[in-house]
């Protein structure tokens, strides 16, 4: 099981059930504030670049990270 998190903007953003939605900036600018090693998250944005980018960046620093595509 995992965090289900969307990186799209505010405006954008469509839920799917259980998921949150963080801003990308923010939450690279401080994994730590808002990720737990622990877990596993799956990111999803519209376009994919978004995740992709969180997951490459994120993963490098021991975050268990998955992109999911819509």
């Amino acid at each position: 099981m995992g965090i289900l998190v969307s990186l799209e903007d505010k405006e954008d953003f469509h839920s799917i059930k259980g998921s949150i939605n963080m801003d990308i900036n923010r939450l690279l600018d401080n994994p730590s504030k808002y990720l737990n090693k622990r877990d596993t998250y799956y990111f999803y944005c519209q376009q994919g670049s978004r995740s992709r980018r969180a997951v490459q960046i994120l993963g490098v620093y021991g975050y268990n990270v998955v992109k999911v595509t819509l």
